[in-house]
């Protein structure tokens, strides 16, 4: 609305102005310039009141926390027992970066022992007191995967993609992570005894992490690799 009061007071100006004597123009101009003036600053005013309350919102207002492995709380809403087809792997069609899905991909308390998970795009998934005990989860994407307390004992994740993920307080007992990406992921608590991370792709902050884990020992017993030295973890 300011706006166009202001290009209806130059149009105004500039066809008055053009029959009116030279120091009524420049009477004219002034005032035309004044008043532009004005209304740019009463613009600007709104603008900033916009942005300080749009600011102030976003920073008062709780935030929906991202399912990656440095968020340390989560809330997440009740499991919904009424959707029978729930505990079923889909594989995202809208792209693994920024775990896009149109509705949320709930597998918490489902029973995937030995399920077939490879090359799907299960970005964004969440599970708890999930059982994936030996699922097949070679080539896979996991970015911002929501995997706590859940069991994935002789799992296969060669080749996956598991970043910004946590697997806190899951078991990980002769899980295969050969050549996977397991950047920003976090192992606190998981119980990682007998697992194989030859060739994984980790970040010195997450290696570092991954080493003190006092369950980092043993050795796999498909690959026959040493848990301790296929994470470089050489003390």
């Amino acid at each position: 609305m300011v706006a166009k009061t202001t290009l209806i007071s130059l149009l105004l100006a500039s066809s008055t102005s053009a029959f009116a004597p030279p120091q009524m123009q420049t009477t004219t101009s002034r005032t035309t310039q004044l008043s532009a003036t004005k209304n740019n600053n009463n613009n600007n005013i709104e603008i900033a009141a916009a942005t300080f309350a749009i600011a102030s919102s976003l920073l008062l207002s709780p935030l929906s926390a991202s399912a990656d492995g440095q968020t340390k709380e989560f809330k997440l809403p009740p499991i919904d027992q009424s959707d029978k087809s729930r505990c079923v792997l889909n594989s995202s069609k809208m792209g693994q970066a920024n775990a896009a899905r149109d509705k949320l991909y709930d597998l918490r308390e489902c029973p995937l022992s030995g399920v077939k998970g490879n090359e799907f795009d299960l970005s964004g998934v969440i599970m708890t007191g999930t059982d994936v005990s030996k699922a097949n989860f070679r080539d896979a994407q996991f970015s911002k995967g929501y995997l706590r307390n859940s069991n994935f004992d002789g799992a296969d994740f060669t080749n996956a993609i598991v970043d910004r993920a946590t697997f806190k307080g899951s078991s990980l007992k002769g899980t295969i992570f050969a050549n996977a990406v397991l950047t920003a992921t976090s192992f606190e608590g998981a119980d990682v005894e007998n697992a194989d991370f030859t060739d994984a792709y980790i970040g010195d902050f997450d290696i570092r992490n991954l080493c003190k884990n006092p369950t980092l020992k043993g050795e796999n017993p498909t690959t026959g690799a040493d848990t301790r030295l296929s994470a470089n973890c050489i003390n």
